[in-house]
């Protein structure tokens, strides 16, 4: 996933020395890394509580009026009613998939949805993407002491929001844009 994101930022870079808004627009693999993890691992497990308005049944279960509601969306992006092989983390299931994250699906809100729906969703998608692709151009990443991707420790902690249990630990290598590279 890092190799194909930073071959990606790198190719639509080439030439530049930064990485500038107009520029993200063009990386559609960034796109999908970022679908992919706020599917995989929202930011916020549970949504702010809602209130029912009106009694109404919810396949079999009868909801009364005036309820609190709290809606799990950890889990509903590890649905597999709604989502391929849900506990794997795979960005091309995206690809040509029209599922978004502004609460017009909701297999995927991890914004909220409705009138309670983050009013800085813009703001945090741009900046994310922008920050992700600017890591990507400008750093080599490694894992320390020769470790497989595979040994990361991927535990969350569920409060509020959801954050790692442990830090990543990463070793940056500077990357210095030549113009010579073949991405």
């Amino acid at each position: 996933m890092i190799e194909k994101g930073k071959h990606e930022v790198r190719q639509v870079l080439k030439g530049k020395k930064r990485v500038c808004q107009t520029d993200v627009e063009n990386m559609n693999y960034i796109k999908l890394v970022l679908k992919e993890t706020l599917r995989f691992h929202p930011p916020d497990p549970l949504l702010f509580p809602r209130k029912s308005r009106e009694q109404c049944e919810i396949d079999g279960y009868t909801i009364p009026a005036k309820a609190m509601i709290l809606i799990n969306n950890w889990v509903l992006g590890r649905d597999p009613e709604c989502w391929v092989d849900p506990e794997k983390f795979e960005p091309e299931r995206f690809k040509d998939n029209f599922v978004d994250y502004k609460g017009n699906h909701f297999e995927l809100i991890p914004f909220g949805v409705g009138r309670r729906i983050c009013p800085g969703i813009s703001f945090a998608v741009t900046n994310i993407e922008l920050l992700l692709a600017a890591l990507l151009f400008h750093f080599d990443w490694k894992l320390p002491h020769g470790m497989d991707p595979k040994d990361l420790d991927m535990i969350e902690l569920y409060r509020s929001s959801c954050t790692r249990k442990n830090p990543l630990v990463l070793i940056p290598k500077i990357y210095i844009p030549t113009g010579d590279e073949n991405y």
